[in-house]
């Protein structure tokens, strides 16, 4: 077992469309996850503001925030000069959800300005896009969140075009698959993460104890490599 795990994605808040945990902490300390990075639901579901706000009040240690950036929306949320001084280490991205072109000329160039990692679910774009947005920023570190098993392939593809994207192995529950991603692009490019509580977090806690993979990897899987990237 890691001695240290840190959880890549997780929700705080109300779910609107289940009656769902709005606190994460206590299920953390359940599954022994020392620390994760959160973005607020009503920066998902509603309001960007309002969920980035009542995110960056939490001012817990245990709770790394991950807040929405959404480019071009007419001034709401903040641009990247707001995004600056929230101090935070990394942003999310739901360019389907927000109704944004990920890879067009606004976010683009907020991106760069900014400079910080982007965590994007993979059901919000595609591989042609987040390879596309690798591409005009390779400096950019894109961490791609629920990739899931049976989207392995088109995964495997886009870490080949794209040495600048990582990928989150909560939803790769398939036998041997986060060992398949290990052996071609290195623990270091892979991180723990849940999705919860829109998803499930007991499987990927236990796939993280069970991974066929020496320590130091499951080591850097758990939580080395988002330290890092961090």
């Amino acid at each position: 077992m890691p001695k240290y795990v840190i959880d890549a994605h997780r929700l705080i808040g109300p779910v609107p469309f289940d009656d769902l945990p709005n606190d994460p902490r206590d299920e953390m300390g359940r599954l022994g996850i020392d620390r994760a990075c959160v973005t607020h639901t009503l920066s998902l579901y509603s309001d960007p503001r309002a969920g980035n706000e009542a995110l960056l009040a939490l001012g817990d240690p245990r709770l790394i925030p991950v807040p929405v950036v959404v480019p071009g929306a007419g001034g709401e949320p903040e641009g990247p000069d707001t995004v600056a001084a929230w101090g935070v280490r990394m942003i999310r991205l739901c360019p389907e959800r927000h109704r944004f072109d990920l890879t067009g000329p606004t976010a683009v160039r907020w991106l760069a300005e900014i400079g910080l990692p982007v965590a994007i679910d993979l059901d919000e774009t595609s591989p042609a896009q987040l390879r596309h947005l690798a591409e005009r920023l390779p400096g950019l570190p894109v961490l791609v969140l629920n990739p899931g098993y049976r989207r392995l392939r088109a995964l495997a593809e886009l870490m080949t075009e794209a040495p600048n994207v990582l990928a989150e192995i909560g939803a790769v529950n398939t036998q041997g698959g986060v060992e398949w991603l290990a052996a071609r692009f290195g623990a270091e490019r892979l991180v723990f993460g849940t999705g919860a509580p829109v998803s499930d977090d007991c499987g990927p806690r236990f796939l993280l104890d069970h991974l066929d993979l020496p320590p130091e990897d499951v080591e850097r899987i758990a939580a080395g490599t988002l330290e890092a990237l961090l």
